[in-house]
């Protein structure tokens, strides 16, 4: 299947962010109840994003922008875990 050019950006976008975090945090290698919680805390400030936006609560954590930042911080942190459990596989005998 080709990716579309709105999926190459999305991608792309998700990828800088897996890039930030790894600048900024460096290889984290969490087990995975951690993982949960990071996890947890950024699709909770997505769920914000969303309400800000659909409630029209008039904060500036909602609108377009607010959402797909957030998005984008989900998708890069699943990203992340998946490459720690790859990373840790067999030192964890999964």
């Amino acid at each position: 299947m080709a990716m579309s050019e709105q999926q190459k950006t999305i991608i792309d976008a998700i990828l800088a962010e897996r890039e930030r975090q790894d600048k900024k945090w460096g290889e984290q290698n969490h087990v995975p109840p951690i993982w949960l919680g990071i996890l947890g805390e950024e699709f909770g400030e997505l769920c914000q994003a969303v309400n800000e936006t659909g409630f029209n609560y008039g904060t500036e954590l909602g609108g377009y922008e607010n959402m797909k930042r957030e998005a984008i911080q989900v998708a890069a942190v699943a990203i992340g875990f998946l490459e720690c459990l790859e990373r840790n596989r067999e030192k964890w005998g999964l």
